[in-house]
């Protein structure tokens, strides 16, 4: 089927970045195959991620399909664009279609776009994550390519106003080496390793961000570790309305 909506939602998005001088560094490019199907798991800051997600496929001219929650889908404008693009909704009480529509699309060769902490993390730093990433990337028997985003959060982030239209903002975009699913017996094995390499890859980026808050105002978009106001992971669940992670034990 062509393509008809996600080219210009491309164009569109470009332009914007243009006009805002978003300052993009995209790393590690060439890892996203040019043909086949392949899974990009990426760390979740900002609402804007799958913008540069899937930005950091597009040297390989791969087009992402998303998996999203199913209210994005049936919104009155955010709905027809996310349909005619073709990602994927996710029906969290009904996940078993879902999943099995995002095995059929990689087998079929797509390049499938996932946040497997399943929410924005309002600590910035890495959450669980879910393991339904390395499964469907077993049963289709496609690689896994971790992808660290960092500079969307001074944008638009969960708990702070948006400034869409902020300009001169530095956005990283780092595309580690690819995960094969058949190095790994098990799916929890290959998960931690998926783990492993996305808080490598994100502290990396935040280590080497080019720009630090301006003054103690500006300091939340820094996770407390590196000295911001950001909450830490602990109040970050209380704010989710989670119960706090229990004390580790000697």
């Amino acid at each position: 089927m062509p393509e008809l909506v996600y080219p210009p939602v491309i164009a569109a998005a470009k332009t914007m970045f243009r006009v805002l001088d978003l300052r993009i560094t995209v790393e590690g490019a060439h890892h996203v195959p040019r043909t086949g199907g392949a899974v990009m798991a990426a760390n979740h800051v900002s609402y804007l991620d799958f913008i540069f997600c899937g930005l950091g496929a597009q040297e390989s001219k791969r087009l992402v399909r998303f998996m999203a929650k199913q209210s994005v889908f049936t919104h009155k404008v955010s709905g027809p664009l996310m349909r005619g693009m073709r990602h994927i909704s996710v029906n969290r009480e009904a996940g078993a279609g879902s999943y099995n529509q995002a095995v059929d699309a990689l087998r079929r060769g797509e390049v499938v776009g996932v946040f497997p902490e399943a929410t924005v993390s309002r600590s910035f730093v890495l959450k669980q994550l879910k393991s339904g990433t390395v499964r469907m990337a077993k049963d289709a028997g496609v690689p896994v390519l971790p992808v660290a985003l960092w500079g969307g959060q001074r944008l638009w982030t969960k708990g702070r106003p948006r400034t869409l239209t902020r300009r001169h903002v530095p956005i990283t975009i780092l595309i580690g080496e690819p995960l094969d699913p058949a190095d790994y017996a098990y799916a929890g094995k290959m998960n931690a390793e998926l783990k492993s390499r996305l808080v490598a890859l994100v502290d990396r980026a935040q280590r080497e961000y080019p720009e630090q808050p301006s003054g103690p105002d500006d300091a939340w978009w820094l996770p407390a570790h590196l000295g911001g106001t950001a909450p830490t992971p602990e109040e970050a669940d209380i704010l989710d309305g989670k119960s706090p992670r229990p004390a580790p034990t000697a």
